[in-house]
């Protein structure tokens, strides 16, 4: 179990935001999975201050997802103080500031891992986010540094912590590096040792065994998983049973995959419509499908396809020929 501020999770196993995916129908099968909190993908503070419809959709939090962290980008108190009010409205119980997103687009505009860069104007901004919070606890994520000559994980840790934020979560990648190469937990390690605050760790977590291994070598309270739970929700389940038990569970089978592809999609596209859902599903059944018997065939079949009834359809007849294909191999 962890806490953060008055928020008590289930477990310290947390889905990380991730843009285009973290949307309530991922996160109530990541939930339903055994993450002990799901966190929204992020939220720009000047739409929200600005209108945009689309934007403050994507406050929408469904009761099946609790408890959920809403992140928040941008760059400046007064949009930022604005989202937080909002946010304190809602059913989010988390409000997390995001200060690490490599994208060139977010970073140009000084928000997401640039915002790292500027220290003070950071500590300004989560101090009047944690005002606006009221009484939701607010956390903070962001990266190594921004890149190898400018590592500074550790400095705007204390200052996330001198300026009222209750949790941390830090990857270990400079933002120079976006998602290549291998996360340096060390520097989890160093910012653990120099806080009083939980410290949740980030990077290269695709395994339970990957997540114990980060826990025993950093001291963080918690593990967050991103691209690790891409068509893999079921690793929440894992990594929380191995933490508390060191036992591993078994991996899902093709019935499982296909049975969760369905109703993920079934999910998305009530929430998102047909058209929309449909598309965006398309990417996430390529996920669930990695790996299998001819997925990449499989992948290039479902691109082509237009409606919610026709991705179902094709799941159906995928799994028929995986169990065809396992059958006629025990029987060899």
């Amino acid at each position: 179990m962890m806490k953060i501020g008055n928020v008590e999770l289930e477990n310290n196993v947390v889905l990380a935001p991730m843009a285009g995916v973290c949307n309530p129908s991922f996160r109530i099968l990541c939930k339903e999975m055994g993450a002990g909190l799901v966190t929204a993908e992020m939220v720009a503070t000047r739409a929200l201050q600005h209108g945009n419809a689309k934007t403050r959709s994507m406050l929408k939090i469904l009761p099946d997802e609790q408890p959920v962290s809403m992140q928040i980008l941008g760059c400046d108190v007064e949009s930022m103080q604005l989202a937080a009010e909002l946010i304190a409205e809602t059913d989010a119980q988390i409000i997390d500031i995001n200060m690490g997103c490599p994208a060139n687009k977010v970073h140009k505009a000084g928000s997401g891992a640039a915002l790292a860069r500027d220290p003070e104007n950071a500590g300004r901004i989560i101090e009047a986010v944690v005002k606006a919070a009221g009484s939701k606890p607010v956390t903070v994520k962001f990266r190594k540094g921004w890149d190898d000559e400018n590592i500074n994980a550790v400095e705007i840790a204390k200052i996330a912590e001198q300026a009222g934020a209750k949790s941390v979560a830090v990857h270990g990648r400079t933002a120079k590096q976006m998602y290549t190469g291998h996360a340096d937990w060390s520097i989890i390690k160093a910012v653990k040792e120099a806080v009083n605050i939980n410290v949740v760790g980030n990077g290269d977590i695709t395994s339970p065994q990957k997540a114990v291994q980060m826990l025993k070598e950093t001291g963080a309270d918690g593990v967050m998983i991103g691209r690790g739970a891409l068509g893999n929700p079921w690793i929440f389940k894992q990594v929380a049973h191995y933490i508390a038990t060191g036992i591993e569970l078994p991996a899902p089978t093709a019935e499982e995959r296909v049975a969760v592809a369905l109703r993920h999609t079934d999910l998305l596209v009530e929430e998102k419509g047909e058209y929309v859902g449909t598309r965006e599903m398309r990417k996430h059944i390529a996920w669930y499908t990695k790996g299998l018997f001819e997925s990449n065939r499989f992948r290039d079949e479902i691109n082509l396809i237009e409606s919610s009834q026709g991705l179902k359809d094709a799941l159906h007849r995928y799994l028929e020929t995986l169990l065809a294909r396992a059958a006629a191999e025990v029987t060899v």
